[in-house]
């Protein structure tokens, strides 16, 4: 089972510069809202882009709502050898309802 971070969690983490958040949803979500300072990958593009997810420290992947990011921490476990990934717990809709900054 992956690790999983509440937004609060998230948020000091890439504040203090200890993780990089990546949000894989697609375009068309991320121009909606999307966390500020977030890299966009969207899930669609992450295998051609994996050499832009870093695999020397701790890396947060948002979705929605942490299923698509849940999914795409175990396939790069699983099938690309990271390791130490985390899921946003409750994707963007939890980091909003947690009055965590959103740009729109």
């Amino acid at each position: 089972r992956m690790d999983l971070m509440t937004p609060a969690q998230a948020s000091a983490a890439t504040t203090a510069g200890e993780a990089l958040l990546i949000d894989v949803r697609e375009a068309d979500e991320t121009a909606r809202a999307r966390i500020p300072g977030a890299t966009i990958i969207p899930m669609s593009e992450l295998i051609d882009r994996l050499a832009e997810v870093p695999r020397d420290r701790t890396v947060v992947f948002v979705c929605h709502s942490g299923g698509r990011s849940e999914n795409v921490c175990q396939y790069l476990e699983a099938n690309e050898g990271f390791t130490g990934l985390v899921n946003l717990e409750g994707g963007i809709v939890a980091w909003s309802q947690a009055g965590l900054p959103i740009e729109q």
